[in-house]
């Protein structure tokens, strides 16, 4: 027995739902954020706080700043992007990759972090660093890759205006990232290396070693701005925003980040 053509109007009914589950299924999906590693514990807070407040979640991918670059400039699907460093997101705007200019969002800090086996200790002149490498008693030491890792940049500048860089050459392990640079220390592949203060922060390493932060006019600022990316939707945008609100600023501030306004000290 052959079964009645359903109406126009009910087909009409289901196409509309199909529409609207699909658009559930689209919002259900958190939005993807392009992080830079030195804010893999302030920002997981930050996230958590949106979300308590808004109702919505982001799925957060921490990584180096100028990998992500070169992934969005060849459509990584992210909406947000939190560089390390401004000049990421300047070649980004000037390619149309994204929205707008964005915003300056921190301005980051290095420091020294001995591990508990390192042969120097940690001071703001890394004195001891230097006798260390004078006795050659300095086996591994970590900073991040300065190719695409701003940080990385920061700590070779440091290094440099320090009159270590030679030296400390051979013994160079590069991490893939600061936050990579922090676990080899963690795990004692490296003895030390040069970190950022965000992560230093971190109860993680409250028992990583001992930490000196270095004086900021040894290297070039970290400024880190952060923008939206052609594909940001509602949730993206609101996030973004949320990011440049009294709660997030309490947080970045709480893990040694300046921030717009502050002067530093």
């Amino acid at each position: 027995m052959s079964r009645p053509c359903p109406s126009r109007r009910t087909l009409l009914r289901a196409a509309a739902f199909g529409i609207l589950g699909a658009g559930r299924a689209r919002a259900a999906t958190p939005p993807a954020i392009a992080a830079a590693a030195d804010l893999t514990y302030a920002l997981p807070e930050i996230a958590a706080s949106f979300a308590r407040e808004s109702g919505h979640e982001v799925k957060l991918v921490f990584g180096s700043s100028g990998n992500f670059a070169t992934e969005i400039a060849h459509g990584a699907p992210f909406q947000v992007f939190l560089s390390a460093d401004e000049a990421y997101v300047a070649s980004l705007v000037q390619s149309g990759h994204a929205r707008d200019e964005g915003v300056l969002y921190a301005v980051g800090r290095i420091g020294l972090l001995a591990g508990p086996g390192a042969a120097f200790t940690a001071d703001p002149a890394l004195d001891g660093l230097r006798a260390a490498l004078a006795q050659g008693r300095v086996r591994k030491f970590a900073i991040a890759n300065p190719t695409h890792a701003p940080y990385g940049r920061a700590a070779r500048e440091a290094l440099q205006h320090a009159g270590l860089w030679e030296a400390l050459f051979p013994h160079l392990v590069l991490g893939e990232n600061v936050a990579q640079v922090a676990q080899f220390i963690r795990a004692g592949a490296a003895e030390g290396g040069v970190i950022p203060l965000s992560l230093a922060r971190a109860p993680t390493f409250a028992q990583a070693g001992a930490f000196a932060l270095i004086a900021a006019d040894w290297h070039q600022p970290l400024r880190q701005r952060m923008v939206l990316l052609p594909g940001a939707g509602a949730i993206a945008t609101a996030f973004y925003d949320f990011v440049q609100k009294p709660p997030a600023r309490t947080i970045l501030r709480r893990y040694g980040f300046l921030l717009p306004g502050d002067r530093l000290g």
